[in-house]
């Protein structure tokens, strides 16, 4: 197990935990860099459909940066390319990762979760960028992701007072796919992960692609005119044969990811 993350293997779904319960699962450029191991793993093992990630006891998801650590002088030279929890960055994961907020989801941890393809978020999660408070600035993509996800000027009036949101405020602005009652945010991310499992990787990674790299584009049809690779491959795989042809025999498909 690494110091400050582990993960589990359950089948088809891979959850990452952040393990600083101490530190409110804040994380440092150690733990980031062993972070964007765990997401290197799921990404590249083609038997791994689905990621959650989430947070060591019931306090915190995570605190964000671990400013005491940066206060005390650490070596920040450990930071991996793929970003604040080996996620912010990595643009170019097509399988859905899931991240169930449990308690505190602060800078960088809220970060963490706005990179996520989904937030199910337990009753008492509280969510915010406050980095302007510290005298820095949401910069892990955080600026960017909130005012796509929930419009410029809600963002706006979270970005630059640092509020904090809970879950249920977070629902309704609309960065919070689910709420779930205290305590069950991981099992109810699950849930959400078998319902993914239902469904064709490779139609979901040719969902996700087109859609995030869709966004990139002025116009709709722009977006649709695009050219997106897990398209092609999802048009070109077993899976695109098997669907159908379940269908028509009434039976659950056996999905093949290739």
């Amino acid at each position: 197990m690494a110091d400050s993350c582990y993960a589990e293997r359950d089948g088809r779904i891979f959850t990452v935990t952040i393990n600083r319960p101490e530190r409110m699962n804040a994380l440092h450029p150690p733990g980031n860099a062993e972070m964007a191991e765990l997401f290197d793993e799921f990404q590249n093992d083609p038997d791994l459909w689905v990621a959650i990630v989430t947070g060591a006891g019931d306090r915190a998801f995570s605190a964000g940066n671990d400013l005491r650590y940066q206060a005390e002088g650490g070596d920040r030279s450990t930071m991996p390319d793929s970003g604040f929890g080996g996620l912010t960055s990595r643009w170019d994961l097509d399988k859905p990762v899931i991240a169930a907020v449990n308690g505190v989801a602060m800078g960088g941890g809220f970060e963490i979760a706005l990179a996520c393809d989904m937030i199910i978020a337990s009753e008492n999660a509280r969510m915010a960028l406050p980095e302007p408070k510290v005298g820095l600035a949401a910069l892990a993509a955080g600026v960017h992701r909130l005012p796509r996800q929930i419009g410029l000027k809600r963002a706006m009036g979270m970005m630059l007072t640092g509020r904090h949101v809970l879950a249920q405020e977070g629902y309704e602005l609309g960065f919070v796919t689910a709420v779930a009652p205290e305590g069950e945010a991981l099992n109810e991310a699950h849930r959400w992960a078998e319902m993914i499992l239902e469904c064709s990787p490779m139609s979901i990674r040719a969902t996700k692609q087109a859609a995030m790299q869709g966004l990139d584009q002025a116009g709709v049809r722009d977006a649709h005119e695009g050219k997106y690779p897990a398209v092609k491959a999802m048009s070109k795989s077993e899976d695109y044969i098997e669907g159908p042809v379940a269908f028509s025999e009434k039976r659950p498909p056996q999905w093949k990811g290739r």
